[in-house]
């Protein structure tokens, strides 16, 4: 698959003002659910990537952290979709997606080794112009390449607790630190630390830069925002949360794309109607 560093930015499809990388994944960020009983539910959270197949045709891909799928016992979850309305408000249109085949297996492709999962869906048209574009994950060279180091901030979006920013059901954006040391090589440092509170219901969202966040003083500024990674864990201590999230390197959501060109199961997931 042919991954470009700088593709273009996507239009604000979904939402009437400007692109940048922030409104641009508000956009393309979706609350994922499965009710359990009348007072119970599983939440996470999961975002749209553009990456089309190895024939060039287009794909919309979700992705999210691998437990966020695996907890749900049902064969299909609630992705949250939102709508516009003529008088300017916004609606949340959720629809049904299919995670499981009637055997009960998987439709999801999970990396072999880290907690990071994506699978094929049909969008609505709105959410599938909205969708990222792959070249705009990070790769294993990023952080060498722009010095990124502990104190740099980054963005984060999810829904905690299965809370939204409105009732139009937009993600909640929070802004934290990086917080470990040493971030690469990843082979070796395959997650790292961000200082924000993470709360159930976060898990898969995407964490990011865009040129709107602070760096440390003499870095050199990369030439165009980037998917930095997703967020997989939250740290806790002594059974209470430590405000700090553990974050996997977006270059295993381009290896996990990567499984996916070669599934066998991959047309199963078109399966999953836009509703």
């Amino acid at each position: 698959m042919l991954i470009q560093d700088a593709p273009v930015p996507p239009p604000a499809a979904v939402a009437p003002v400007p692109w940048d990388m922030t409104v641009g994944l508000i956009n393309a960020t979706v609350q994922l659910d499965q009710r359990l009983n009348d007072t119970q539910r599983k939440v996470g959270t999961g975002f749209l990537i553009s990456a089309p197949r190895p024939d060039g045709a287009p794909r919309v891909v979700l992705v999210t952290a691998a437990h966020v799928l695996a907890v749900m016992p049902g064969g299909e979850a609630r992705i949250g979709w939102r709508s516009p309305e003529a008088d300017g408000a916004w609606k949340f249109t959720p629809g049904v997606l299919v995670i499981r085949d009637a055997d009960g297996a998987p439709l999801w492709t999970q990396h072999p080794e880290r907690d990071v999962a994506v699978m094929e869906i049909a969008a609505p048209a709105a959410f599938a112009q909205a969708a990222i574009p792959v070249g705009w994950l990070a790769d294993e060279n990023t952080f060498d390449r722009w010095r990124v180091g502990p104190g740099d901030e980054l963005m984060a979006l999810g829904y905690p607790h299965g809370l939204s920013s409105n009732k139009a059901g937009f993600p909640i954006l929070r802004l934290g630190r990086i917080s470990s040391w040493p971030l690469t090589p990843i082979r070796h440092f395959p997650t790292f630390l961000l200082d924000f509170a993470v709360s159930q219901g976060n898990s898969g969202g995407p964490v990011f830069w865009t040129p709107a966040v602070d760096r440390l003083p003499g870095a050199p500024t990369p030439d165009h925002p980037y998917i930095a990674g997703v967020l997989v864990q939250e740290v806790q201590g002594g059974g209470e949360g430590l405000e700090l999230g553990v974050v996997a390197h977006a270059q295993y959501v381009r290896e996990a794309i990567a499984l996916l060109d070669q599934s066998t199961a991959a047309p199963e997931t078109q399966s999953n109607a836009a509703q």
